[in-house]
């Protein structure tokens, strides 16, 4: 079991303490095709009640996107972006306690969430698709989420993997978060994630989670994300990313055993119980003084 880090994340109105206890990330997708929930919250409404509903369940911030980044998705306008997730932003300031965190790899985008009420900009190519977005997690002292992604969305699982997975994923977040600290990002705003799914082959994706803590070793908190994605699914010879609630049980386990801060998930309810069992496991005085359920 990897010894985990503490971090205090500067967020623009506020902080949240990384490492006491594991902290969940709901994912929302205003999408019509993202992989597992392409859909069910295209509806400004809908997509509300499911954020209010997943603070409920346990969750420590919601993740809204509006493109999807399966593997093999040819992009959404930023426009068309903007005018799925806006919105939802929109009626959610003032409704929700927890951070909002814009999952884009868009500047404008970014930049109209973030006025929107976005407390914390996901970006799952570090940067690489519009370094701009450095910029405005500088100007307005907002949380930056750093992934590695090998290629593309539309050719990620097609071009070669890497010889070395960890040295390439460790190599690709050296470089996203030196060009953000070279803009003038504060080191604590930065949290990185792995990119599990995004350009490693199944095998890939379960030696990042075996060997996190090399990736703790860049010295940033850890955001995983596993959630029904399709090496769970190979694992389980199940088709169906709904069916993969226990394989992700499994995953999120693990990797907040291997030193994980944050773990982003589509089963909220599910996974906060998960989540704060594993943390009395990693501490037990969790269960002493009533932390492990505290928000």
């Amino acid at each position: 079991m990897e010894k985990r880090r503490k971090f205090r994340w500067r967020l623009p109105a506020r902080s949240l303490t990384l490492g006491e206890r594991t902290l969940v990330m709901g994912v929302l997708n205003v999408t019509p095709d993202s992989f597992s929930d392409g859909g069910l919250y295209l509806e400004t409404e809908t997509a509300v009640t499911r954020a209010i509903a997943m603070e409920d369940a346990g969750a420590d911030i919601v993740d809204i996107g509006g493109e999807s980044t399966r593997p093999g998705s040819i992009g959404t306008s930023s426009g068309e972006e903007m005018r799925r997730i806006l919105p939802v932003i929109e009626k959610l300031r003032g409704r929700i306690r927890i951070p909002i965190s814009v999952d884009t790899s868009k500047a404008e985008v970014a930049e109209a969430a973030a006025s929107a009420g976005a407390e914390i900009l996901n970006d799952v190519t570090g940067l690489r698709n519009d370094p701009r977005i450095a910029e405005l997690a500088r100007r307005r002292k907002l949380g930056l989420i750093l992934m590695h992604m090998r290629g593309t969305p539309r050719t990620m699982q097609r071009a070669p993997f890497a010889r070395d997975v960890i040295r390439d994923v460790t190599s690709g977040l050296r470089r996203s978060v030196a060009l953000a600290l070279k803009t003038g990002v504060a080191k604590s705003q930065i949290v990185v994630d792995p990119g599990i799914g995004f350009g490693k082959s199944h095998e890939q994706n379960c030696e990042i989670i075996r060997r996190l803590g090399e990736v703790a070793k860049l010295g940033f908190p850890l955001l995983i994300g596993t959630s029904r994605k399709s090496f769970l699914g190979t694992a389980l010879k199940q088709d169906a990313g709904r069916d993969r609630i226990w394989g992700t049980a499994a995953t999120v386990t693990a990797s907040i055993l291997q030193g994980a801060h944050i773990v982003r998930v589509h089963d909220v309810a599910e996974m906060a119980q998960v989540a704060r069992v594993t943390d009395v496991v990693r501490s037990p005085e969790l269960l002493r003084d009533g932390r492990a359920t505290a928000r």
